[in-house]
């Protein structure tokens, strides 16, 4: 697995135990943050490799930093 790959599935992981936390739906986020929900779980699968804007948005809905979105991604 590439460095790529494996910061996208940690990034993943972090939104989806954000998300679960809050006890948010997939669909509910991403309706929240005006992206697809296909997209959305492409983004929580790892698959997606998501811009510094959406992580932008995803941030600020989940109520967190892009710090933390990226906490283990390295």
């Amino acid at each position: 697995m590439t460095k790529q790959a494996k910061a996208q599935k940690a990034i993943g992981s972090r939104v989806r135990e954000l998300r679960k936390k809050r006890g948010w739906s997939q669909e509910y986020l991403s309706d929240l943050c005006h992206i697809h929900r296909s997209h959305m779980g492409a983004i929580e699968r790892g698959e997606a490799n998501i811009t510094l804007s959406t992580m932008i948005v995803l941030a600020a809905k989940l109520e967190t930093t892009i710090a933390t979105l990226l906490a283990g991604a390295g």
